[in-house]
């Protein structure tokens, strides 16, 4: 059997949160977290390996709360990402910072723990079962090392009642292939239509438009084009720029410009849910209780 590896971002500080660490957050019956349905849903669409990217200071605790549970039933592997981790003549841009620098960081942490093809996925973000079939199904295939696939979601399905979303809004052809992505700030539902922020001016947005929830379908060789463009990232930054990511979606977009990338969109109707705001908990607890009464899920996952 192929190996097809689950990496999850997991290291994020989680501001928005108010304080603990939400990626921890029991939403389960039995104390299970967003990222136990999602390795579930993995390990029975075929995935047979899990990264964790985390924090060296959560360690201790996040293996206690999930990663030795997990480790009993598929192969696990640990990335740590640190905002001190960039090349040594980089040094000076840490200067009034305090996290790490996006998820294009993250992703190149497991550089020496992920040799197969692999799926992104924020540790916080519930994806559906639908989402995880397409993406194994794509990345079992013969693929060149530049080949992406990435999961689109339906907009309206994607909103939080208690805030604000940040969303990679995409333009997709006849074809399925993403032709651009646009990281869109500030998202929120107004009936039937949403509204964001944009150069301090608000947009309208169309509730049924694709956008990316950070679900990437990626190879191996990407890691050379990540360790590459974070160098340059990082050689770009100024002094002020203290808060300045290296992101997926923007990194993925310019490739696509410079035509040095072809992006494959598969699609997925489910809901998403997850906890971006303390307030979130209460109807993710809801949404798990529903679907294990539905049956998608036995009342104890692992």
């Amino acid at each position: 059997m192929k190996k097809v590896t689950l990496v999850i971002m997991a290291a994020g500080i989680g501001s928005r949160f108010g304080g603990g660490i939400k990626q921890l957050e029991p939403v389960g019956s039995n104390g299970e977290i967003i990222m136990d349905y999602s390795i579930y849903d993995a390990l029975e669409a075929g995935f047979n390996k899990v990264v964790f990217v985390i924090r060296k200071d959560l360690e201790n605790d996040f293996k206690e709360v999930i990663g030795n549970r997990i480790e009993k039933v598929t192969e696990v592997a640990y990335a740590y990402q640190e905002l001190n981790h960039i090349p040594e003549q980089f040094k000076d841009k840490l200067e009034g910072r305090k996290k790490p620098w996006g998820t294009g960081q993250a992703v190149l942490c497991c550089k020496d723990v992920t040799k197969e093809p692999f799926l992104v996925i924020n540790a916080d973000d519930y994806y559906g079962k639908e989402a995880y079939r397409e993406s194994y199904k794509e990345l079992v295939k013969e693929h060149e090392g530049t080949d992406i696939s990435m999961v689109g979601f339906i907009l309206k399905n994607t909103l939080s009642e208690n805030g604000t979303v940040t969303r990679g809004v995409c333009k997709i052809d006849e074809n399925h292939m993403l032709q651009e992505i646009e990281e869109t700030y500030g998202i929120e539902g107004r009936g039937d239509y949403a509204v964001a922020k944009k150069e301090g001016e608000e947009i309208r947005l169309d509730l049924n438009s694709a956008v990316s929830m950070n679900m990437w379908g990626l190879q191996p060789e990407f890691f050379e084009i990540l360790e590459s463009g974070f160098a340059e990232f990082l050689g770009g930054i100024k002094k002020e720029d203290v808060k300045a990511e290296y992101l997926l979606p923007r990194i993925i977009g310019q490739l696509l410009k410079e035509e040095k990338a072809q992006v494959k969109v598969l699609e997925s109707n489910d809901q998403w849910f997850g906890v971006t705001y303390k307030e979130d908990k209460g109807a993710v607890v809801e949404a798990i209780k529903g679907l294990v009464a539905s049956g998608v899920y036995p009342e104890k996952l692992f």
